[in-house]
């Protein structure tokens, strides 16, 4: 029996397939299984354009594990191969038996045959030192077997075999050093490896497994028997239309597939066709998993071709923002044959990734509009992500999740959306107004918030690290700019009002100067204040750079963020008794002046929840103060 020589191409492209595209070993019986469901679809069209009589239920696969001469054996009933087609299916890597039949019948519905027979095939010799496939064709009165050990070549030669059908036998490679071998097997790795590639296989994939039964007519003594077991499922509930389906049924395969105790805040069960053709099943989690912020966590839907899973997790599916969904997308338009790397640059996957994007997007708004309550608790679980997505875009995706921010408010105590707090500004207010600080209360307490309140203006709080990152990049909502509290410039002055602080600014312009050549450096300026009421002082910023952006840069690692400082401003509130001392003192004391204008520095500081440079120096002078 003459072997046969692959072609030069087919051995590198063998080598190729083995060393790169696949980077599990375990893939090799997902391939095999398609091939062998592939051919049942193959009898099951033929059946139905011919009046055969078979139908699915005819139809199933079984696998065999022989531990002691190291086999696995996976046999179908489909419409099996002539000698001929072992030749150009098995001859020459990567040619497609399956995708030309696929092609001669397109028009045909209920045929869909799973990615392309070569390619796939190849795959177990990453676990096997030999392949024989035997195979006999349905209607043909003989059978042949292929044999291969690799890329040397391969054999044909007559065969006998009783059904028409496909039996493939693997001989497993030895262990080596590190490569742990005899767990394909194990009847529990196959199970475990069919549950997670192929359970959605529309044909039942059998398996003899041994179990213990009490022995009749005993109380305590037992015996082992033999049970076919049905590995797979068989049916995807996101396969099955809507109309079947509860809100129980959505909720039970979440938590059974992604191990949650809790059920989804919500779900979205899409079927789509034509440019990106697809069906996908999502879920929102009503908490964020206990890595989900830190650099462990992997993004990324399940990815299947027509019920075959070809990536765990593919993160080119989903943009960092909405990372935190969960599910899978079904395609038929997607190879089997694709490694990671190929998956990234692929267009089809692209328009799939921008239609899921939008799909989310108006989810999420339809539980912002419709259960207010569960959206918020999506938002207290993965907001930061949202608001993220809008400042590491450099505001590029601003009209896409804008409508999806909310913040805590100071008219309603409660979260509002950046519509709901424009649909109620003032006529003549120019701004969104908003105030940062580590927690609502610290918040409320600011002095900054005073005139702002006192004049009926809504406040946003921002008590996350990156809000004010965030809206510096959308600059503006619906034409109306963002605005902190502690903004040189609040704009709510009146012309009159104007002049009165240019005047009063003008009379004490030498002890504001004298102030601040005292503070040498640490504020830009010294100034009367216009938005306090009760309090004596406050800091307030010029520039891009605020304060509390400020206090988020300072606590990062590298130096170049550390050395950002925001251009502070001491305001002083001229209506406080320590005004009166401050000028007193200009024509007095003006050492003691220098002292309070270090404390009155140090506790504006410390009223921003700011650390004070010398605190042993500024309680030494409060004591010294006080004791005068």
């Amino acid at each position: 029996m003459r072997t046969k020589q692959f072609k030069a191409e087919s051995k590198r492209l063998l080598e190729m397939m083995i060393n790169s595209i696949y980077t599990h070993k375990e893939i090799f019986l997902r391939e095999l299984i398609s091939n062998a469901s592939d051919a049942m679809d193959k009898l099951y069209f033929k059946s139905m354009s011919e009046n055969i009589g078979l139908t699915r239920s005819d139809m199933a696969i079984r696998i065999e594990a022989d531990k002691e001469d190291r086999k696995l054996i996976i046999t179908d009933n489909g419409i099996g191969m002539t000698k001929e087609e072992l030749e150009n299916n098995l001859g020459t890597i990567a040619k497609s038996g399956s995708l030309a039949f696929k092609t001669e019948n397109e028009k045909t519905e209920d045929v869909d045959i799973i990615g392309q027979f070569g390619v796939g095939f190849y795959s177990a010799f990453m676990v096997a030192k030999k392949v024989t496939v035997i195979s006999k064709a349905y209607g043909s009165d003989e059978a042949f077997m292929w044999q291969s050990e690799g890329v040397d070549g391969y054999t044909i030669q007559e065969a006998n075999k009783d059904a028409h059908g496909t039996q493939i036998i693997l001989e497993i490679k030895d262990n080596a050093e590190e490569e742990n071998y005899d767990e394909f097997l194990q009847p529990y790795k196959i199970k475990s490896l069919i549950r997670k590639y192929s359970d959605y296989i529309r044909y039942p994939i059998l398996m003899d497994s041994e179990h213990e039964k009490l022995k009749e007519g005993s109380e305590n003594e037992y015996e082992k028997e033999i049970v076919t077991e049905t590995l797979n499922s068989m049916t995807p509930i996101w396969k099955k239309s809507k109309t079947e389906l509860k809100d129980e049924d959505y909720n039970s395969f979440y938590k059974d597939k992604y191990y949650d105790y809790d059920e989804p805040l919500t779900h979205i069960h899409t079927k789509t066709e034509g440019t990106a053709t697809y069906t996908a099943l999502m879920y929102i989690p009503a908490k964020a998993p206990y890595d989900y912020y830190s650099k462990n966590f992997e993004k990324g839907l399940q990815l299947y071709s027509s019920g075959v899973m070809i990536m765990d997790k593919c993160g080119d599916l989903l943009p960092d923002y909405f990372g935190f969904v969960r599910g899978l997308v079904d395609s038929e338009d997607l190879s089997l044959n694709i490694s990671r790397e190929m998956l990234q640059h692929d267009r089809q996957l692209k328009l799939i990734a921008k239609s899921l994007e939008k799909s989310i997007r108006n989810e999420l708004k339809k539980l912002r509009n419709n259960e207010r309550e569960k959206y918020e608790k999506f938002w207290e679980a993965f907001g930061t992500q949202i608001k993220y997505g809008i400042y590491e875009s450099f505001g590029a995706n601003k009209e896409n999740l804008q409508d999806l921010l909310l913040y805590k408010s100071s008219f309603t105590g409660g979260y509002v959306t950046l519509e709901e707090y424009v649909s109620r500004m003032k006529e003549d207010q120019k701004y969104i107004y908003f105030a940062s600080g580590s927690s609502v209360a610290r918040i409320e307490s600011l002095p900054q918030t005073e005139l702002l309140k006192d004049k009926g203006y809504e406040i946003l709080y921002f008590t996350d690290h990156v809000d004010e990152f965030t809206v510096q990049m959308m600059h503006d909502f619906n034409g109306k700019e963002f605005k902190s509290v502690s903004a040189d410039d609040l704009g709510l002055e009146t012309e009159a009002e104007k002049e009165e602080i240019k005047k009063a600014a003008e009379e004490n312009k030498e002890l504001f100067e004298l102030m601040t050549e005292k503070l040498g450096g640490k504020v830009k300026a010294v100034k009367l204040s216009q938005r306090l009421k009760t309090h004596p002082v406050c800091i307030t910023s010029e520039g891009m750079l605020s304060v509390e952006m400020e206090k988020v840069l300072s606590a990062m690692p590298d130096e170049q963020s550390q050395a950002a400082k925001a251009q502070k401003i001491l305001e002083i509130n001229a209506e406080h008794p320590i005004f009166t001392k401050l000028k007193s003192l200009y024509e007095t004391n003006k050492d003691a002046l220098a002292d309070y204008a270090e404390i009155l520095y140090s506790q504006a500081l410390l009223i921003e929840g700011m650390p004070i440079e010398n605190p042993v120096e500024f309680t030494n002078k409060l004591c010294e103060i006080m004791a005068k």
